[in-house]
């Protein structure tokens, strides 16, 4: 059940060291435990709207609507060639953690795409644009 949503990644970023700024990437490797160069953490990827601005330090931020990626939670999201399993929201931060379902590559304009959403409310809503309208 894929959504065509348009949406893309917009940046990557790697946290290799605890309290220090990010590296930007244009494209890496994604293995089981994360983006290659990443320190462990809480999850293995950290997912975040490009419409939140709260400098969240996510791994890939994308065009898809905070609603959409919220929407996502318990489906699978596909970037560049890499399986995302959306796990849950971020904590306190805005975004979703996700577990790495397929390997592989990712890079900056690779799709972001919701291909399998969890039964229920979520299966009904387009939640490409977040709106919540039929899809």
């Amino acid at each position: 059940m894929e959504q065509a949503t348009g949406a893309t990644v917009t940046t990557i970023h790697v946290h290799p060291t605890k309290g220090e700024p990010g590296l930007e990437l244009s494209r890496v490797e994604v293995g089981p435990e994360g983006l290659h160069g990443d320190r462990p953490k809480k999850a293995a990827v950290m997912v975040l709207s490009a419409d939140d601005t709260t400098g969240a330090r996510a791994n890939l931020v994308v065009t898809l609507p905070p609603q959409a990626l919220s929407a996502a939670v318990g489906g699978v999201l596909r970037v560049g060639s890499v399986e995302l399993e959306v796990t849950g929201p971020a904590g306190s931060c805005p975004g979703v953690y996700a577990a790495v379902r397929r390997p592989g590559t990712v890079s900056v304009g690779d799709p972001a795409v919701v291909v399998e959403r969890v039964a229920g409310a979520a299966d009904t809503a387009d939640v490409s644009s977040g709106t919540g309208e039929p899809a």
